[in-house]
Parts: C-alpha cells; structure tokens; sequence
C-alpha cells in the first residue's frame, strides 16, 4: 500500500529487541516493586497455588494459636483455683485435728472448777458463808459411758466401796486435808478413779481420770436449798451448780460428763431377746440392752421432759405416745432449743444424743414432771435415774466442759471454710471466659486446622460437696476422725488435679511453641516459592538497561543508511 511506512529489516529488527528489553524491564521493575516473582497464577500456577496453599494453612494454624493460648489461660485460672483451694483445706485440716484433741480430751475425764482460791485455809468452816450446821457433806457419784453406776469408797483397809462417797468436812479440817481425801476416792478394784488439785488461781478443780461421768451433791443437816448452796457457794461451786428437783425435795448439786455431748445408753425394745431400737419405735416400749423397761406410766399429757439451757427456762417436751424420732423433732423444730443444742439419733448404736451446736451452752439441765408417781424417761444422759417419786418432777444438771465451746467454735469455722470453697469455685471465681474446669466444665484444645489433633482437659467439680466435706459433726470422735479422712482425701485430690493441670499446661505450652514455629516454617515455605531475590533482580534490571541503551544505539545506527539518501537530495 502507498500509505505504508516501509522499515528496512535492520530497523525492524532492532525495534522488535527494544520492545523485548522493554517487556523484560516492566517484569523485573513490578518484581522489584510487589518484592515477589509469582504474582498471579498466570506467573507460575504450581509456584502460585502451592504457596497460597501453604499460606492458608498458616493462616489456620495461626488462629489456632490464638485459640491455644486462650486454653492456656483457662489452666491458669484453674491453677490459681487449686492453689487457693488447697490453701484452704489445709486449713480445714487443721480444724478438724483440733477438733480431735477437743474431742479426745473432752471424753478423758469429766471436770468442775470451783471459783474461790482456797489457798493456805487451815480450817474450811472458818470460810465466810460456810453453814454452822453439824453435817456438812459433798457426795460423789461415778457413771460410767455404758450408764452404769461404779462403785466407789475412800481407800482404807479393808475396801469399802458403795453407789456414793460421801466426804463430810469437819471442823479443822484444810485444804490440804480434803484434797487428801478427794484423791483417796478407789473404785471396787483400788484404782483411783478422782484428781482433785487447786489451780494457778487457788481454785479447787476435781476431775475423773477413767472418763466416768461425775455428779457432786452438796448436803448439810438443815439440808435445804439455802443452806446447801451455801455449802456449795463457800468451796466456790456456786455458779456451776442448781437446785434440781427430786420428787418432793429438791438437791443441789451438778453432774459433769466427760464427754462434747449428752448420749443415752444403748437404746431398745422390749422383744425377746431386745433389738436395738429405731427411730420410730415409741419410748413407751424402750428397754436397755437387759430388757427393763426405761420409760413408764407416760399416759398423760401432763408427762413431760424438760430442757433448760444454761439455767434458763425450761422447755416442756410431751412424751405421751411419743417416739423416738418425735422427741428429736420436738428439740429440733422448738425455736427456744434448736439454736443452741441439736438432737440426733445413730441407728447403728441404737443411741440418742443432744448435742451443744452454741459455744454458749455450758450446761443442761434435764428433767421428767409426771402426772403420778413412777413416770420415768431415763435415757441414761447423766447419773441420775429419771423417775418421779410423785407426782411431782425429778431432774438433773449436767455441766459440760471448755472443749464445747471450743468445739462449737471449730465447727462453726469449718462450715464457714465450706461456704468459701463453695463461693470460690460455684460463682465463677475460678473460670476464665465461662469455662470453669473447677467447677465440672472440660477444656478442648485443638492443635491442628483439620481438628485431628486435640487435648481434653477434663474438669471436677470441686464444690464443699464435691470433695466430701461434710457439715461439721465433732460431737464424737468417730464423725471427727470421719472428718480427717475426708480433709485428708479432699487435699490429695485436689493436689492431683493440680498435677494434671500442670501436664496438661506443659503439653498445650509445647504445642503453642511447635505451631509458632511450623507457623513460621510455612511462611517461609510460601515465601520461597514466590518471593524475588531482590539482588538478583537488580541486577537483571540493570543489565536490562544496558541492553536497551545498546538498542537504541543500534536502531541509531540503522537509520543512517536512509539518512544518507535523504542529503543526496540535499
């Protein structure tokens, strides 16, 4: 065609290489820029995808680690959990080996403590308030834990031993001399079965060394209320001790137990040969282990038992067509009683107990009114047989020793360690974004994008409940020891959970480490792939250069020849 620019194949050719460089320039330049050599899969399609398929699982696994080191922070929540749990049952363990000595020296001796220094007194009648009657006496009567009375006497020769000792102070007589006495007090075999002594204070404190139960009368020749707490009052006995009623006279005196508690004797009914009883069986048809009857003539709504706490006012319980488990509910359901002593009945020992629940309980005093005479309850609390000689009443004061307060007190400690567990673990306190692996929910960790790979952390419900900590009962030695088993077994456990936490946290700690770093691998893989050597691609676009100044020279060179033809028409 005439339109047609004709170019001599020398310029053609040298055009086509200054195109090529410049095609080669504008890849090396957009390598330099992006820093890769793949771009797209146009680039390279195996190089391309298979570094976006190693990108994408390092885009998985790095979630993934963010999902680890959550489950990293809930073992941590549950370990700081476990380090306070077991701070606290160490401390409830504490309490329940103090409740043990409590209980075990509670039950060793039955003990009363006067308030009068008695020091250097040669003559005790000399004392201001004591009784200028003939006979003044102080009687001891010994009980054993089974409920039977032990025969007892002032040793001598020969051995004279009865249901009751009877030390009669005369005139001249000192502090020195009764304490003598009082110490000299044997059972039928010898053994002596009373301390007495003065404390750092002066002040007389007479005890049973065998665990008997003591009761202690006052008695003068008048022998009415007055005189006989005067007696009482002279030797510093008397705040401890109570007129008590005894058909149509009245006594003072007090019965110490050695014991945290009031327990019947071994209670059953009247079969041949006797069962031990349960909770429904009816008083009426009680008996001791022998067969005799312990509860009679309970016909009228006017036979009674009563309770009086510290002294206070007596709380009336009918026993008309009562049975066990009705006279438990009548002291554990009356509002005058059931925050200070608590009833309870062990079906396997057949024996009824009331128990201090107050630390200010220091004493009982218990009693049977009866519409006639004979009407009897003896469930075998203290040392006296419960039956009125009339119709009238009959009762008993029984004092119980410091180890009830101290009791009550680590009971009451020990149920409120309870409620902290409880607090610490049930309200979320230990949980980390809803997952609480204290209080029975279970952690999955997951260590790879496909999920194949995964740890369970299973959870525990470490509630008061959860660990076997009962409500406190250290009313007897067995709940108590009971009590140190759980303790024992609760902190083993919750020490093993700690071990688990710990194995579980090194293994996930491991795992968060090799994923980071296959994280890293697999970037690293991707990048090989993909990614320029930026030195090297300098390089390239400088030779590039060069190679396109050349061409330009050389397409200069080409054009020559036509500009020579065009000066011979010059």
């Amino acid at each position: 065609m005439t339109n047609d620019v004709v170019l001599t194949a020398a310029l053609r050719t040298n055009l086509l290489s200054l195109q090529n460089t410049q095609s080669l320039i504008d890849i090396t330049q957009n390598r330099l820029a992006t820093g890769k050599k793949i771009n797209s899969a146009l680039d390279g399609p195996q190089a391309f995808f298979a570094s976006q398929a190693l990108n994408n699982r390092a885009s998985d696994l790095g979630r993934l680690l963010d999902s680890i080191g959550q489950s990293i922070q809930v073992i941590k929540a549950a370990d700081n959990g476990v380090t306070a749990l077991t701070t606290m049952v160490e401390q409830a363990d504490a309490l329940v080996t103090s409740a043990r000595e409590a209980v075990a020296n509670a039950q060793s001796e039955a003990k009363v403590t006067g308030t009068k220094d008695l020091r250097g007194i040669d003559d005790l009648r000399g004392i201001v308030g004591w009784p200028a009657d003939a006979l003044t006496r102080i009687s001891f009567t010994l009980t054993t834990k089974e409920g039977v009375s032990r025969p007892t006497g002032e040793f001598a020769t020969p051995l004279v031993t009865g249901a009751t000792t009877n030390i009669d102070v005369a005139v001249g007589t000192s502090t020195e001399e009764l304490l003598a006495r009082l110490n000299s007090i044997v059972d039928a075999d010898g053994n002596h079965v009373i301390q007495a002594e003065l404390d750092a204070k002066g002040q007389l404190s007479i005890k049973t060394t065998n665990g008997d139960s003591l009761n202690m009368n006052f008695t003068t020749t008048t022998d009415d209320d007055v005189t006989n707490l005067g007696l009482a009052n002279a030797l510093g006995f008397g705040d401890i001790v109570k007129v008590t009623a005894n058909g149509a006279a009245n006594e003072v005196g007090v019965t110490a137990v050695a014991d945290v508690a009031l327990r019947s004797s071994a209670l059953h009914t009247g079969t041949t040969p006797p069962v031990t009883a349960l909770r429904s069986d009816l008083l009426a048809n009680i008996t001791d282990s022998s067969g005799n009857a312990l509860f009679g003539n309970l016909n009228n709504a006017a036979d009674v038992y009563t309770i009086a706490i510290n002294g206070g006012a007596a709380v009336s319980i009918p026993l008309n067509g009562q049975s066990i488990q009705g006279f438990i509910d009548e002291i554990n359901n009356n509002g005058s009683l059931n925050t200070k002593i608590k009833a309870e009945f062990d079906e396997e020992l057949g024996q009824l107990s009331i128990r201090p629940i107050d630390g200010s309980v220091r004493s009982l005093t218990i009693g049977v009114t009866g519409n006639d005479a004979g009407t009897r309850a003896d469930f075998g609390f203290g040392t006296v047989d419960l039956s009125t000689p009339g119709a009238n009443s009959i009762s008993e004061h029984i004092t119980f020793g410091d180890s009830v307060a101290e009791l009550a007190k680590l009971e009451s400690d020990y149920n409120k360690l309870r409620d902290q567990i409880d607090a610490l673990v049930s309200n979320g306190d230990t949980g980390y974004r809803g997952t609480n692996l204290l209080f029975g929910d279970d952690l999955l960790t997951v260590f790879n994008e496909d999920r194949t790979s995964s740890i369970t952390t299973e959870g525990v419900t470490f509630t008061a409940d959860g660990l076997g900590l009962d409500v406190a009962d250290f009313s007897r030695i067995d709940t108590v020891e009971t009590s140190i088993e759980n303790v024992r077994e609760a902190l083993e456990t919750v020490r093993n959970f700690g071990s688990t936490l710990a194995n579980d946290l090194s293994v996930i700690q491991a795992r968060q480490t090799f994923t980071s770093s296959m994280v890293t691998t697999l970037k690293e893989g991707s990048a090989l792939l993909v990614n320029a050597d930026q030195n090297e691609e300098g390089a390239k676009l400088l030779a590039l250069q060069t190679r396109q100044q050349l061409g330009v020279t050389a397409l200069s060179l080409a054009s020559q020849s036509q500009q020579a033809i065009l000066r011979l028409f010059g």
